[in-house]
């Protein structure tokens, strides 16, 4: 009866913990959510120095070029109608309240290929996301802002435009270009059907053959954001492949990549390969499955996802 008595007393305690443990995270969760709430862009201009009111260079080509690929792919659906200089953000609280805003709900983010228009979404992040996907978003953009949003970094007010209404952004930047803009940043440029190129044929005895193939995001103002890719190499003489490499690559500026590959016949009358690939802004999240060798996206965000084999004859 004792034994029982104080095995009891241990699972009592456990408990206790477990739900002293949850109570403690959802604690945290709600205190985040209300600092958040209780910061605006009104307390962040009150953290701002004035500034030159001349945008650097670097900038107004991204915000012009910006325009007119928006313009192109997107129409009248959403443009850029104002650009207002704030200033220079030079106090610790002022970066606090500017990594706050970045990720408080009721700010207004974008996701999707401006490429592919009916990808598009504009909206308040509460209201795009919601339950875990809205916890990772707010994470992804949380640690983004932290990592790029430093002291010293310029901000300016954008005023956008078009079916969703008219509203206003946030656009951190310096001397060399845009840093963020939940717009500007949440939005890609990029061609789904990707890119590929063959090598040459060669006179040598033994001879090899490769062929890659890769998609790219770019920036709204078209300047290269990310890439993921992979390249298949065979050796061959005559008609018989006597071996293969594979390579891959993943890589984007704010987001994630993955990339995975691996050779599944190296030798016969031809090579194969499988590879997994996958990119997104920081709203989302990628994850590698080893047992089918894939890569999946979750979340909600810019992306894509590449699962295939790709066989290469002599």
């Amino acid at each position: 009866m004792k034994k029982l008595l104080t095995s009891f007393k241990f699972l009592a305690v456990l408990s206790v913990l477990a739900l002293g443990s949850c109570q403690n995270e959802s604690n945290e969760i709600t205190q985040q959510e209300t600092a958040q709430a209780k910061v605006s862009v009104s307390d962040l201009k009150k953290e701002i120095t004035p500034g030159v009111q001349a945008i650097p260079q670097a900038v107004q080509v991204q915000l012009d070029e910006s325009k007119k690929n928006l313009e192109k792919h997107l129409n009248n659906d959403l443009q850029i109608t104002g650009i207002n200089v704030l200033g220079k953000i030079s106090t610790q609280k002022g970066l606090e309240i500017s990594q706050n805003l970045i990720s408080n709900k009721d700010q207004i983010i974008g996701l999707g290929n401006i490429a592919d228009p009916s990808s598009v979404k504009i909206g308040k992040i509460g209201d795009l996301y919601s339950g875990d996907h809205l916890i990772t978003a707010q994470k992804g953009l949380k640690e983004m802002a932290t990592d790029e949003i430093k002291a010293g970094i310029n901000v300016l007010e954008v005023s956008w435009d078009g079916k969703h209404g008219k509203f206003t952004t946030l656009c951190f930047y310096n001397d060399s270009g845009i840093v963020w803009d939940n717009v500007f940043g949440g939005l890609v440029l990029m061609d789904t059907r990707g890119n590929s190129e063959v090598s040459n044929s060669s006179t040598a005895k033994v001879v090899s053959k490769w062929y890659k193939q890769w998609w790219t995001a770019n920036w709204l103002w078209g300047s290269k954001r990310g890439e993921v890719g992979y390249q298949i190499t065979i050796y061959y003489t005559g008609s018989t492949v006597s071996n293969v490499d594979v390579s891959d690559w993943g890589n984007i500026s704010l987001g994630k990549a993955k990339s995975e590959s691996k050779v599944i016949k190296r030798t016969g009358a031809y090579g194969q390969c499988q590879y997994a690939l996958g990119l997104c802004t920081p709203t989302g999240s990628l994850s590698f499955n080893a047992s089918n060798f894939s890569v999946s996206f979750s979340g909600l965000g810019s992306n894509i996802v590449s699962n295939g084999t790709k066989s290469l004859y002599p």
